[in-house]
């Protein structure tokens, strides 16, 4: 199979790439400097240039905080781009898997969110990623969107690697503890989508590492096993105020996963233990 995998240079593209590759796929990764989604013209010419029989659609705009600052700009990529990417697909016959985020829900209650309950982002970033998926409905039949959260990978950065690098100088540490969810490892999530995108099992999927913290255990649990010594108080969201709003509930259901036959993640606890110990390897 012909893939195409955008935001290639991404820590979840970058994994993408490297799985799809290993299993003997044709794999063409474009960053946002090869593939600029406010281009049409460019877009059109890299599709016909590789005729990819599917496309992992992994970039987008993420700076949730400076979306509130630049509304536009995170709207033409994540909304209009995808448009234009969902549409090329079609008159390419290529299948398209777009990757979304648990912000696009409200973030009320304290039960995970099926794939098909009410959505309702709080901020600029959610209701971009939320017209993105709406594109992908409006013009492909054969498509997945798949939400994930609280994603961390050996590539770029991420909450996991800021963790460390603040235990480095601090003995404690403040952090929000109000808002649940589920942390995402990148190198597990890709097997799963490569997966995905190899079936025919189309529509909307939850995908993230099993289990359920706080941001504050989540970093409790980063230095325990990392063996750093740094005392962590929880905190309420109002106490560390940022210019998103972040939802307090961010648990995805994974009964999609179950209900089409894929397997679920490892739990977030086990994927903190394996990052940490590639990331040592890593290391020169």
């Amino acid at each position: 199979m012909k893939i195409l995998i955008t935001g290639a240079t991404g820590q979840l593209g970058q994994d993408c790439v490297k799985e799809c590759k290993a299993r003997g796929h044709e794999v063409h990764g474009v960053s946002s400097e090869l593939f600029p989604l406010s281009d049409e013209n460019v877009m059109r010419a890299v599709i016909e240039a590789t005729q990819p029989d599917a496309i992992l659609h992994a970039a987008a705009y993420t700076a949730v905080d400076k979306a509130e600052e630049e509304p536009a700009l995170c709207r033409t990529v994540n909304a209009a781009g995808t448009e234009i990417l969902a549409r090329l697909a079609h008159a390419q016959g290529a299948k398209l898997l777009y990757i979304s985020t648990d912000y696009v829900f409200p973030g009320t209650g304290d039960t995970p969110y099926e794939t098909d309950a009410p959505t309702a982002p709080l901020g600029v970033y959610g209701a971009s990623k939320l017209a993105g998926e709406e594109a992908v409905q409006e013009h492909l039949e054969k498509y997945f969107i798949v939400r994930i959260s609280w994603v961390f990978g050996l590539h770029g950065k991420n909450f996991v690697k800021t963790m460390l690098d603040l235990a480095r100088t601090h003995k404690s540490l403040s952090i929000v503890g109000d808002q649940i969810g589920s942390p995402t490892y990148t190198r597990d999530l890709a097997p799963l989508l490569a997966d995905i995108l190899e079936s025919e099992k189309y529509g909307i999927y939850h995908a993230t590492n099993e289990g359920f913290c706080s941001w504050a255990k989540f970093a409790a649990e980063i230095f325990r096993q990392a063996g750093a010594a740094v005392n962590v108080t929880s905190i309420p969201s109002h106490m560390y105020p940022t210019k998103a709003v972040r939802p307090k509930n961010s648990r995805l259901s994974k009964k999609s996963l179950d209900d089409a036959g894929f397997h679920r993640l490892p739990s977030w606890e086990d994927a903190v233990g394996r990052f940490l110990t590639e990331l040592k390897e890593m290391e020169p």
